[in-house]
């Protein structure tokens, strides 16, 4: 007994030696950090941070990304539980290490030449349609997209109780290219073996195939962001977010009963840009 009252009086003593770890220490919060801190955690430090490291290649951790990568197709909601274990490590959401974006961009050009292949462009063609899928389709969107999540989650997502937390405008661009990757590849790369020999026949056939894919690619980008936003403990009624969903389904029966193929529409855009 007396064992257990020696124990029970090291650890209360221990306990109040430690610094506290709860879940509203300034150190974990958004709380008030010191001067130290806080300037490591402003947005314009970690932004400078993140565009350090994406000059120096042996810093990034390329396995990890493809890891991410592998699970956005086969279990998504594991991604998101390793960006609670970042808030928990490193007090932000968003990716502090730009390998998913350098693996990405490297997607992105690998697909985009193999379209411009099987368009039968050429050489300076395929690369204005390279340079345009980068920087408009891409980022440029991607920048717009983002900051309409950003703004829209913060203005009308966030529980009144939680107005001390808001959403990292890095979390919601590292949302988009979670959910642009699926898209990319099932759009760019699985729909490349089937162009020029089924959707684009001109049959029902054709866009049946077609216009699947993309409410296979559009759907999974609606759920991949759905989840994204979702896995934020301070939202609420991120359901909504599944709601396009209802205007998609109806525009693929409305697409076959017209005839309306997306993957067409989209080969002549590509040609109309490398003019």
């Amino acid at each position: 007994r007396f064992l257990q009252t020696t124990c029970k009086r090291s650890f209360l003593l221990s306990r109040k030696m430690l610094p506290s770890t709860s879940v509203n220490s300034p150190a974990h919060g958004n709380g008030a950090l010191s001067s130290r801190d806080a300037a490591r955690h402003t947005a314009g430090a970690k932004r400078y941070k993140y565009l350090r490291r994406l000059f120096r290649f042996r810093q990034m951790d390329f396995e990890f990304a493809a890891w991410q990568m592998l699970y956005l197709f086969t279990s998504p909601q594991r991604v998101y539980r390793n960006f609670h274990y970042r808030k928990q490590t490193k007090d932000q959401w968003a990716r502090d290490d730009p390998a998913f974006l350098v693996l990405l961009s490297i997607w992105l050009c690998v697909s985009t030449i193999g379209f411009g292949f099987v368009l039968d462009m050429g050489f300076f063609e395929t690369i204005k349609l390279l340079l345009w899928v980068v920087f408009i389709d891409c980022v440029g969107v991607g920048l717009l997209i983002s900051t309409l999540m950003w703004f829209i989650s913060n203005k009308y997502l966030v529980k009144r109780q939680s107005r001390d937390y808001d959403v990292e405008w890095g979390y919601a661009f590292d949302v988009h290219l979670n959910a642009f990757y699926p898209l990319l590849v099932i759009l760019h790369f699985i729909q490349l073996f089937f162009i020029n020999h089924v959707i684009l026949t001109d049959t029902f056939i054709g866009y049946l195939v077609g216009n699947t894919l993309w409410l296979v690619a559009v759907g999974y980008y609606i759920y991949v962001t759905f989840l994204g936003y979702s896995a934020l403990p301070f939202l609420k009624n991120t359901v909504i977010l599944l709601y396009p969903f209802a205007p998609l389904i109806l525009l693929y029966g409305l697409s076959l009963a017209l005839g309306w193929n997306f993957t067409h529409t989209l080969c002549s855009f590509y040609k109309y840009r490398v003019k």
